[in-house]
């Protein structure tokens, strides 16, 4: 066992199992200070629901929506961007996000096959509020949980999405086995939601920046810089596993990146972008299989429909501590979806354990 895992191992052993999120367990990365909930809810407006599937022996599935502000989001569209990290995925409303630079609907996730349901349901929770709307880009990502989850079986309904929706919240977020990240693994052990944020200093800029993941994929775990996949035995191509075996620790990971910095589409790309940079630090190597996805939206400059909009900028040179500030939340977001999962058992009597805490 190499020193660098025993050390973390050590301080694992150490600590009570009642601990629920990374900083409980001394693990801080990065140089910047969390908010107050340590949650994407910490930039102002935006709001978390979930609707958690556990049903019988089988169905470990759910739906996560987060709504980028208070308003309208239809009438009040945000800015935002999007980033395709690896495309093994099955996002939907990627191309218009991309096209126009705007977000005009709740953020749904969800499972792989369940897509065309949340896209069908978020139209129709659109249209339900606007008798006029004639056209409407709803925005859904995936990872597939066919593990744990009877995933053939499509058991989300439009009444569960639109229960994630109406039941977003700011404050706390729920974290782990719940929502989207219902039946979903990491690195070998059971996956689920997390989420983290950063402010900046006000010399910096003061500014809030939220992330929230459905972490479902493999790799060599890495905390806060000490390899502790390799020692606690658990990690990708262990015993030179094929690739493509069923045995190999593969999967996806949707990441939802907000900030109240007056941030325009193309630099909101940029930020995505560094969200890989985040994954990279816990071990990710995006797999052939896995399908990493971004998302990101800003709450300021919201579009009015004006034929001329006045809108500020921040400049390039002021985007690198967002840029720091996504890559910390998104490792630490990955971290308290590890250490808030709980051990599951699912479809098929296949068991997934949480990573060990004592």
């Amino acid at each position: 066992m190499r020193r660098a895992g025993l050390f973390l191992c050590l301080l694992l052993l150490a600590l009570p199992a009642s601990a629920q999120r990374a900083r409980d367990l001394g693990i801080e990365p990065g140089i910047f200070e969390p908010g107050t909930h340590n949650a994407i809810t910490d930039v102002a407006g935006v709001r978390v629901g979930h609707r958690t599937l556990i049903e019988g022996d089988s169905v470990r599935t759910g739906v996560t929506a987060i709504v980028p502000h208070e308003g309208d989001v239809f009438n009040e569209k945000v800015p935002a961007a999007v980033y395709v990290g690896n495309g093994f995925g099955k996002a939907a409303g990627f191309l218009q996000v991309q096209e126009l630079g705007t977000i005009e609907t709740p953020i749904v996730l969800t499972n792989t096959l369940s897509v065309g349901t949340a896209l069908d349901a978020v139209v129709r929770w659109t249209l339900g509020r606007h008798p006029n709307v004639r056209s409407v880009n709803a925005v859904v990502g995936e990872t597939n949980d066919a593990y744990l989850n009877d995933i053939r079986g499509l058991h989300v309904t439009t009444e569960d999405v639109w229960a994630a929706i109406d039941s977003a919240a700011s404050g706390p977020v729920a974290e782990g086995n719940v929502g989207a990240g219902t039946g979903t693994t990491l690195f070998g052990w059971k996956g689920g939601i997390g989420t983290a944020s950063r402010v900046l200093p006000a010399s910096l800029g003061g500014y809030t920046v939220g992330v929230l993941i459905q972490g479902n994929y493999g790799g060599v775990l890495t905390i806060d810089g000490r390899r502790v996949g390799e020692a606690l035995g658990q990690y990708s191509f262990r015993d030179h596993v094929p690739a493509g075996s069923p045995s190999e620790r593969d999967g996806s990971c949707m990441i939802v990146i907000a900030t109240d910095a007056p941030v325009s589409p193309r630099n909101l790309e940029r930020m995505a972008r560094r969200a890989v940079l985040g994954l990279a630090r816990t071990g990710s190597f995006m797999s052939n299989g896995s399908g990493d996805f971004v998302i990101a939206f800003s709450t300021q400059n919201r579009s009015t429909g004006a034929p001329v909009e006045n809108v500020q900028n921040l400049a390039n040179h002021r985007m690198s501590p967002l840029f720091l500030g996504t890559i910390e939340a998104v490792e630490e977001a990955v971290y308290n979806a590890l250490v808030a999962a709980e051990t599951m058992q699912g479809a098929g009597g296949r068991v997934r354990e949480a990573i060990s805490l004592k």
